[in-house]
């Protein structure tokens, strides 16, 4: 092995797409991984061309491209590799040339919501968009079954707290308003997204959601993509998930 040939073993399982740095480092230190038949260490390196890796037994293969993509998901698709109650996932809109890879879902939505889902092959990428660290704004556009009243506006920030979790949204306002200062359709922003979080706080407070689209995050726009369509994003693109999105009047677009 030469010293230009070398990587980390954990950029190496990264690259490969298996996880981020940081979760191949853990699995290092747990000793799930192998190389050449021994036990992996932590800083270790290791040359793609030559060294076997394998990960609990499985093989690792040597760095995929990396690819990040912007899709719009329907509803009645999962966010998820493998899910025995639900077959159909948002990976199954990949072309076949894409399907090979193997993908992230970095930021997900529930089976019943829609709209902007990132994908990437890129596992640092996708951990960094999902830490709790990382101010990743994502905007949504909520329709209730029954009308919200402005003056409880103040609640969803406020938020509830439900089995010691605090659900709460950073922004929340009224789209086109009746005269009576109420709407069925909300706009509602979010950095950090337990799982069916907006639709558990709107339950809590007896409103039930009839519609859950996100229509950005950060600074990337879902406009311009059909549904179960994708767009693959230029380096710059991908900067924008970062932006932190100017303050905007409540229009959620391709509603």
């Amino acid at each position: 092995m030469t010293e230009d040939s070398s990587i980390r073993l954990q950029k190496f399982l990264a690259d490969a797409g298996l996880c981020s740095r940081r979760a191949a480092e853990a699995l290092i230190t747990e000793g799930e991984v192998w190389v050449n038949g021994r036990r992996a260490e932590l800083g270790q390196k290791i040359d793609p061309a030559a060294d076997k890796v394998t990960v609990r037994g499985n093989p690792v293969h040597a760095a995929q491209p990396r690819i990040t993509l912007a899709v719009h998901k329907p509803r009645g698709l999962v966010c998820s590799n493998e899910d025995p109650h639900n077959p159909a996932t948002i990976f199954d809109l990949l072309p076949r040339e894409l399907a090979r890879h193997r993908f992230f879902c970095a930021g997900r939505l529930d089976k019943d919501s829609e709209g902007l889902v990132i994908l990437t092959t890129d596992g640092d990428l996708a951990h960094k968009l999902m830490h709790p660290s990382s101010i990743v704004v994502k905007r949504y556009h909520v329709v209730l079954k029954q009308p919200y009243p402005a003056a409880r506006l103040g609640q969803l920030l406020k938020g509830v707290s439900i089995e010691g979790e605090r659900l709460k949204v950073e922004h929340a306002a009224l789209v086109n308003p009746t005269p009576a200062k109420a709407s069925t359709n909300l706009d509602v922003h979010m950095h950090h997204g337990k799982k069916r979080e907006i639709r558990q706080l709107f339950m809590a407070l007896r409103h039930d959601v009839k519609r859950l689209r996100r229509y950005q995050i950060g600074a990337m726009r879902l406009k311009g993509i059909p549904l179960r369509a994708m767009k693959q994003l230029s380096t710059k693109e991908i900067s924008l998930l970062f932006k932190v999105p100017r303050p905007h009047r409540a229009a959620p677009e391709n509603r």
